[in-house]
Parts: C-alpha cells; sequence; structure tokens
C-alpha cells in the first residue's frame, strides 16, 4: 500500500467529499446502508428520500449523473432475479396486465431493487471520490483485521498484474496468427491459462521472498496515519443521520 494505486470506479476531482479521510467516508456508507436496509419495505416515500440524498452527495461530490448510473449496471443480474420474483413466489395473487403476479413476490422485488440499488449507489460513490490505497488505509484506520486489509491489498495488486498478463499472452498469440474461432482452439486457450497460472505462482513466490529478505514479519507498516478531525467527522455523518431521521419516521407513519 506505499504507492498511489488508481482504479476505473475513481474520478479524480478536489470536492469536499474527496477531501473527506477515507475511513469517515467509509464508516458513513457503512451507517447508510445499514439504515436503509433496516427501513419497512412498505415506507415507499422514505426510499425516494434516500435516493435525494445520494443525489445530494454526487453533487457535492461533483459526480456526473451519467457516471453513476453508468456503474450502477453491475446489479443487473440482482434485477434479473427481482423481475423473477413476482412470477414464482407463493401467497395471494393479483392480476395486472393480463399476468398472474405474487402481492408477496411484488413485495420482495420492490425491497430487494430499492435498498439494493441503493446500496449499491452509496458504494459507487465511495470509490469515485477515494483512490483505492486510502480505502485500504481507511479499512486498516477503522481497525479492520490486518491480514483481510494485506490479502485485499494483493488481490487488486496482483489482479493488475495477471490482467496485463494476460494482454501480453493475448498480443503474443495474435502475432502469431492465432484467433480462436472454435472449440479445436479451446486447448491452445487451455495451455495459455495453465501458463498463466504457473506465471502467476512464480512472481508470487518471488514477492513473498522478496519481502521476507526486506523484514517482512507478517504485518504491513503505516507509512502514513490519516486522522480526521471533529468537523470532517461531523460533514461524513451528515448523510447517515439524515438517513435515520427519514427511517424513524418511517417505522412510526
Amino acid at each position: 500500500m506505499g504507492a498511489g494505486h488508481a482504479h476505473k470506479l475513481y474520478r479524480h476531482g478536489h470536492s469536499p467529499v474527496h477531501a473527506l479521510p477515507a475511513h469517515c467516508k467509509i464508516a458513513a456508507v457503512f451507517c447508510f446502508v445499514l439504515i436503509v436496509v433496516s427501513t419497512p419495505r412498505g415506507a415507499v416515500w422514505a426510499f425516494g428520500l434516500y435516493a435525494l440524498l445520494i443525489a445530494a452527495a454526487a453533487v457535492a461530490a461533483r459526480v456526473p449523473a451519467g457516471f453513476l448510473l453508468k456503474r450502477l449496471l453491475i446489479e443487473v443480474p440482482f434485477v434479473a432475479f427481482a423481475v423473477l420474483m413476482p412470477f414464482v413466489a407463493e401467497g395471494p395473487r393479483i392480476h395486472a396486465l393480463g399476468l398472474s403476479l405474487s402481492e408477496s413476490g411484488l413485495w420482495g422485488a420492490w425491497n430487494i431493487l430499492a435498498k439494493g440499488t441503493l446500496g449499491v449507489a452509496a458504494s459507487v460513490l465511495l470509490a469515485a471520490t477515494t483512490e483505492l490505497r486510502e480505502l485500504l488505509l481507511g479499512l486498516q484506520r477503522l481497525r479492520m483485521p490486518p491480514l483481510l486489509v494485506q490479502i485485499a491489498s494483493f488481490m487488486i495488486r496482483y489482479g493488475d498484474v495477471i490482467t496485463d498478463e494476460m494482454r501480453r499472452m493475448r498480443i503474443a498469440r495474435l502475432s502469431r496468427g492465432f484467433e480462436a474461432r472454435g472449440v479445436r482452439h479451446w486447448g491452445v486457450l487451455a495451455k495459455s491459462a495453465g501458463a498463466l497460472f504457473i506465471r502467476s505462482y512464480e512472481r508470487g513466490e518471488r514477492v513473498h521472498l522478496a519481502m521476507v529478505s526486506r523484514g517482512y514479519t507478517g504485518t504491513m507498516p503505516v507509512i502514513d496515519a490519516t486522522t480526521a478531525t471533529r468537523t470532517q467527522w461531523t460533514r461524513a455523518a451528515a448523510l447517515p443521520l439524515a438517513a435515520l431521521a427519514v427511517c424513524l419516521l418511517g417505522w412510526t407513519l
């Protein structure tokens, strides 16, 4: 975690949200998601207010709506599952547009779509305003088990290494006139996958030996200890506190 590491979800900026310490934003998003999940599904208006809160945070972070909506496509598999629920769920049924739909299935689909979309939107907004290195340091600052932080750090970095290795192997195959056009080419692709696994394993062994030779004992040194002021915590808490007020109204009204 000693060097900067950009990721595709991050959008460089100098907004007030970007300036907040990572651990403040992680805690705020975590509390916001818990509050959204705790909201009764029948309080439909509450989820509309949550969406407005996310939109306000996106405006404060200067994240365009198109950027946010494009990255919400990651939840498409969950949307497909939710769409099927009214057809396969049991219980009292209602008829709409010539279709027989389960009432409990409709509520279940709404519950998944509303809460899932808000959770994904908050997570995307967090990733868009926080560099990957800062996210890992923020988790470390929040006292997440160091081993899990190290595993996440190595996984992300080696993911990029392996992806780059795959790109070079693909270029090498193309330079030799190879194009996978059918089942008869699967053997070549299988051999490439095997070679990629061996190269990745050997690289991991070399990196581990290099780390041990430099004094690695199972813990990563903290290069910069980021602290947050009371003002920064207050700004980060604005989102979950507003959501908490909406949630309490949803349970009482």
